[in-house]
């Protein structure tokens, strides 16, 4: 057996997230399904971690098994792939690794982005998260500094999870104006379930002022998902990038 990695992208408006479940659709259990009916025996993948229902993904990587007598690096084999896929899932490239390389485990950083818009746009829907009125994103930037000062962020994180630690070291963390609104960029070694989604919603407070740039530090230090602000929807989320130290 030879171990690859996939790299995949999709829009994940029509799933119920990345990862396997039953009795909804997931992106992992198409792919899954395609690669089983392309190779004739069953293959399964595991990913560098989970989106949540409706979270896209422009750049998501998985690892896999198969026979070495199957050659998926020839072109023809991600062309047939990518056939049996539906229009809204795309497998890049396969890349083949070490026999012990790890889809999750081994990834140094992730990064996410949020987008939102001010205006009515049928072309951003389930794309983008249409906000009424426009924040103050100075102050949101502020605020979103302050948090590269902390490792725990139980309060951004979904209650009863089977995590080890809450702890993350975040890269960065900021927002950035756009032709069409505003988009919030963060990095760091991993997160916690709903992690981005809660950041976004207290950070609009902020930027709403109804929550001051310094009562961040309260919500954190609180480690209470109840003292941080909404999840927002999960249209304007998208996973953009894992790095890992031996991929390019």
């Amino acid at each position: 057996m030879q171990r690859y990695f996939i790299e995949i992208a999709y829009n994940g408006t029509a799933y119920h997230g990345w990862q396997i479940q039953k009795n909804a659709v997931s992106v992992q259990e198409l792919i899954n399904n395609a690669l089983s009916t392309l190779c004739r025996q069953n293959i399964e993948t595991l990913g560098c971690g989970r989106t949540d229902t409706g979270v896209h993904a422009r750049q998501l990587f998985a690892h896999l098994d198969i026979p070495e007598e199957i050659d998926v690096l020839n072109p023809q084999f991600l062309q047939r792939l990518n056939s049996l896929l539906p229009h809204d899932i795309v497998i890049k490239r396969f890349i083949k690794v070490k026999p012990d390389a790890h889809a999750r485990f081994d990834a140094t950083l992730r990064s996410y982005e949020y987008h939102i818009h001010f205006f009515k746009d049928p072309f951003l829907t389930n794309l983008s998260w249409h906000l009424r009125d426009k924040p103050n994103v100075e102050l949101m930037n502020q605020a979103a500094a302050i948090l590269l000062e902390y490792h725990d962020f139980s309060c951004f994180s979904k209650s009863n999870t089977q995590t080890i630690t809450n702890n993350c070291s975040i890269e960065r963390a900021e927002w950035l104006q756009t032709e069409k609104g505003i988009v919030f960029h963060v990095s760091a070694d991993r997160f916690l379930r709903n992690m981005v989604r809660a950041i976004v919603g207290t950070l609009l407070r902020v930027g709403k002022e109804e929550m001051t740039v310094e009562e961040i530090r309260k919500v954190v230090d609180s480690k209470n998902r109840s003292n941080a602000g909404e999840s927002v929807p999960a249209c304007g989320l998208y996973l953009t990038e894992v790095v890992y130290s031996y991929l390019k």
